[in-house]
């Protein structure tokens, strides 16, 4: 595959959504190698421990959620130099991914068990709105915090403040720390809000209106979501071989 098919393939998995957030600085390139694309590595985000990892295992192309985001004083420029060292090229797309069918709510939500979904994740007004999805038998909180924990492989932590049996899930996965975003999950009768990052302010406010919370880590509530988009790139490129580059559980 070259870097114009896998451009294409782009545009027909992520439609409209690419054109939405084009001027936002949510996907793109910071490097294309001069290599065809035979070998893809995904992971959640881009660091120079994942560019190096990449080398190792003789990827191409480097698939992530995250850019190496300005704020992260430094780290995009080490990165985009051992990416044009090892020439290896790399392509993030957040919020896109975020809204996508088989994007980051809606994977993670399908690994939690047979659910159906009944609300999508999407942007409104500038923020991103809860995805939703009614498992087809309620379990109990405790049952579905060591369910989820397993499937992030990580310790998550858990506060029962409403009922013990949960059927309807709210979820923003990675930063869904936002009240709004609780204040929404309780408004749309939702057991339990899921998310990657808390505050004070999360835990209080669901503490103040009885919703359960529990919260994983960023990184790994959205690594189902990176994992679908490689999978669909493969299914429209069988002969492509994808690997997993697992990060260090740091959060």
């Amino acid at each position: 595959m070259d870097y114009s098919q896998f451009k294409n393939t782009l545009h027909e998995l992520f439609g409209s959504l690419l054109e939405q957030f084009k001027e936002q600085g949510e996907y793109g390139f910071n490097y294309e190698s001069s290599k065809p694309i035979s070998k893809i590595g995904y992971c959640t985000n881009l660091t120079p421990e994942m560019v190096d990892q990449a080398k190792v295992e003789n990827v191409n192309l480097i698939v992530t959620h995250h850019d190496a985001w300005e704020f992260v004083y430094g780290m995009r420029e080490i990165c985009v130099r051992k990416l044009k060292e090892y020439d290896i090229g790399h392509f993030f797309v957040h919020l896109p991914l975020d809204y996508a069918e088989f994007g980051t709510c809606n994977s993670l939500l399908k690994e939690i068990g047979d659910v159906t979904i009944i609300q999508q994740s999407h942007h409104h007004n500038g923020q991103s709105a809860i995805g939703m999805a009614e498992l087809e038998q309620p379990v109990d909180f405790n049952e579905l915090v060591k369910r989820f924990s397993d499937i992030l492989a990580e310790d998550s932590k858990a506060w029962q403040f409403g009922g013990k049996k949960v059927k309807r899930i709210g979820m923003i996965t990675g930063a869904g720390d936002r009240t709004d975003c609780l204040h929404s999950a309780k408004s749309q009768q939702c057991d339990v809000y899921i998310t990657g990052e808390k505050s004070l302010y999360t835990v209080q406010y669901a503490k103040f209106i009885g919703m359960n919370l529990i919260v994983g880590s960023h990184t790994f509530t959205e690594i189902f979501g990176v994992k679908a988009l490689a999978h669909k790139i493969k299914e429209a490129y069988p002969q492509l071989e994808l690997v997993y580059l697992p990060e260090e559980h740091l959060e």
